[in-house]
């Protein structure tokens, strides 16, 4: 399906670092592009570079007092609790700044590529940091690189832009910023704010004209269940909203082995939420699709084939689940973690699921959460909640 695919680096990009004990260990994108590289993935898409995010490009979404005391601390490396900054969740660091500057430069980017026609699909697998407020950091995100990308678009005439958020948490962040602003659908699947941070993402939320989606998933809920939550609710709306562009966020922590939440998807459910993905940025944005990462704290079982399957899926040339890691990978692993790497690309689940046009049942508290956020949403698009 893809005409041209860009991947937006930087080795810089791994200086968004809040020190050796902390969940976001940049590793994991390192691995990542090791891991595309081995396997050939990056011959087949273009590399493209990026700068920092300018303040004034920042201030499109945070404001300038906080890019001030980011400024502030990112120099002395000393906490400012009242911007968020020297918490467990985002800790005070030199540098800190330029570090999530070049993340949100990097999305910005990839919105530039897709907008001017130079590549077809783009990806930050760096970014997808969506808990930042515009005034504050949060959940490990200091620049709301998805919402940048998507207020530029805005600043550039676009007239609709999707967001389809796969992070196990809520995109609370890109949320806030566009609540009541029409021309962007937010849509998030993650699990139940009931039992997750940030504790936002009910169904009622909706925006103002009921575009802003929330499907807060149970957890437990492995690939059947979250696919066909996700088929019930993200494709009928991206139909009926037809966005100019889709903007998406690939945040892996909802698998298995994620040890920050309690969803369970494999990377062959992930995998497939992407194809689908893919395909969706064809049938309703013209073939206009920006990517990032996001979440994903299983740094070598789970975090670099997912993001190499995402970059893949991209590039118009999947990678085979059964394909092996690579030996060099493999022994780059071993050397930059210590620990033991897997051998193929597939956890050998086959993730099918039931389309809810077949019925829904009320018992089940996954089909209850799709119908939760039908009938929260639907009718505000003319569309029937009723399967």
């Amino acid at each position: 399906m893809s005409r041209s695919a860009r991947v937006i680096w930087d080795d810089a990009l791994t200086s968004y670092n809040f020190g050796p004990s902390h969940p976001l260990a940049p590793v994991r994108v390192e691995l990542t592009m090791a891991l595309a590289r081995e396997l050939g993935v990056l011959d087949k898409v273009e590399m493209g570079g990026c700068g920092p995010a300018s303040d004034d490009e920042l201030a499109m979404v945070h404001d300038r007092a906080y890019i001030e005391a980011v400024k502030r601390v990112s120099a002395s490396g000393r906490p400012d609790l009242a911007v968020g900054l020297g918490t467990s969740d985002n800790p005070a660091f030199a540098g800190v700044h330029e570090a999530s500057a070049l993340i949100a430069g990097a999305s910005l980017a990839a919105a530039r590529a897709v907008w001017e026609g130079a590549a077809e699909h783009a990806v930050n697998v760096a970014g997808g940091l969506h808990h930042a407020m515009p005034a504050t950091a949060s959940g490990f995100c200091v620049y709301n690189d998805p919402a940048l990308a998507i207020a530029w678009l805005l600043r550039q005439g676009v007239s609709r832009v999707a967001y389809v958020d796969v992070d196990v948490h809520h995109g609370d962040g890109v949320q806030a910023v566009f609540y009541d602003d029409p021309r962007v659908l937010t849509i998030s699947l993650h699990e139940s704010p009931r039992t997750l941070f940030p504790g936002t993402g009910f169904p009622e939320e909706t925006g103002a004209e009921g575009t802003a989606v929330n499907v807060a998933l149970p957890a437990g809920t492995g690939d059947s269940g979250w696919l066909r939550a996700f088929h019930a609710v993200v494709p009928p709306l991206l139909h009926e909203f037809r966005p100019e562009i889709l903007v998406t966020q690939h945040g892996c922590d909802s698998h298995a082995l994620d040890p920050l939440a309690n969803l369970m998807l494999s990377v062959d459910g992930q995998r497939a939420a992407y194809a689908a993905l893919h395909r969706l940025a064809h049938e309703t944005a013209g073939g206009r699709w920006i990517a990032t990462g996001g979440g994903g704290y299983e740094l070598v079982q789970v975090v670099p084939r997912v993001w190499t399957h995402l970059i893949a899926e991209l590039s118009g040339h999947p990678v085979d689940p059964a394909t092996p890691t690579g030996q060099g990978w493999r022994q780059f692993v071993r050397e930059r973690t210590g620990e033991v790497p897997p051998l193929t690309m597939t956890d050998g689940r086959n993730p099918e699921f039931r389309d809810l046009s077949g019925g829904y049942d009320p018992a089940d508290p996954i089909d209850r959460a799709v119908m939760a956020t039908r009938n929260a949403v639907f009718p505000l698009h003319g569309l029937d909640p009723m399967p």
